[in-house]
């Protein structure tokens, strides 16, 4: 059962990924071309300035058209394959407890609360501490620190939601799944509050480019494009993990008539 379990994590990922850079192309891409053409434009202001007038020639290794089309379909589909794995091996050992503990359980809901709850350590939490921006946007200095900040809260996010679970699970009988839960979600509120209170805020957008004399020869980044770069970032990872848990479901429901025609006793993974 495990096998078809990550296989149908790996399915998931795989029809998430697309759809997510489908979604990707159409909302975010233009996005990261006006911060593109925001950067050129910068650049010439900042060589104008420095008395360069020939300017530099960035040779590029792959075309736009190559990184917009192909890299980032690449890209996108790995990592939704990545976390569709990931998904299903947590789903195995979640439902490997409570499967036991509550038989007359249903995976599909499961499925659908450890959705909610990965999606709101691995995405949510980075998210809102560390807001994504588009190219041209962050110093090259802080690149390693940023990288390492957001790791960190992604890492302690993701601890902390399998504290919190684990805590929900052992206070169940006790104190009902009301208050249990409202237990595990506060632990793990006030540990990401304090991690992100503890570690560094990069403030690094753009202002206008200055002469000496304050004349602006170049404006600041848009503050639009940022605006809607994220918007739409977090939209696209949400459609990903809605898109990866519905079909996941879709899977245990066709695991669970599969496994009852050759089982009559399995019938009782999923009552369709």
């Amino acid at each position: 059962m495990e096998r078809k379990f990550i296989g149908a994590g790996l399915l998931s990922g795989l029809i998430a990924g697309i759809v997510a850079f489908i979604y990707a192309r159409i909302y975010i891409e233009p996005q990261v071309a006006k911060a593109i053409d925001y950067e050129d434009v910068r650049s010439h202001a900042e060589e104008k300035l420095a008395g360069e007038t020939g300017g530099h020639e960035h040779g590029e290794v792959f075309t736009r058209s190559v990184q917009e089309n192909i890299g980032a379909g690449i890209g996108t589909v790995v990592f939704a394959l990545c976390i569709g794995a990931f998904f299903a091996v947590a789903f195995t050992v979640l439902w490997g407890y409570v499967g036991r503990r509550w038989a007359s359980a249903d995976p599909r809901l499961v499925a659908t609360a450890l959705g909610l709850i990965g999606f709101v350590a691995v995405i949510g939490v980075p998210f809102f501490v560390y807001p994504p921006n588009p190219p041209a946007v962050g110093e090259e200095d802080t690149i390693g620190s940023r990288s390492s900040s957001f790791l960190t809260i992604t890492l302690v996010s993701v601890v902390l939601a399998v504290i919190a679970v684990v805590i929900a699970m052992y206070l169940w009988d006790r104190l009902g799944g009301i208050v249990s839960g409202i237990a595990g979600t506060v632990v793990f509120l006030i540990g990401v509050t304090i991690t992100a209170a503890l570690l560094p805020e990069f403030k690094e957008i753009p202002g206008p480019v200055e002469a000496a004399d304050g004349t602006i020869v170049a404006p600041g980044f848009p503050g639009q494009v940022v605006a809607d770069f994220r918007v739409y970032a977090i939209a696209n990872q949400a459609l990903l993990w809605i898109v990866l848990v519905t079909v996941f479901c879709l899977c245990l429901t066709l695991i669970a008539k599969r496994s009852a025609a050759k089982n009559p006793a399995a019938a009782d993974l999923v009552d369709a």
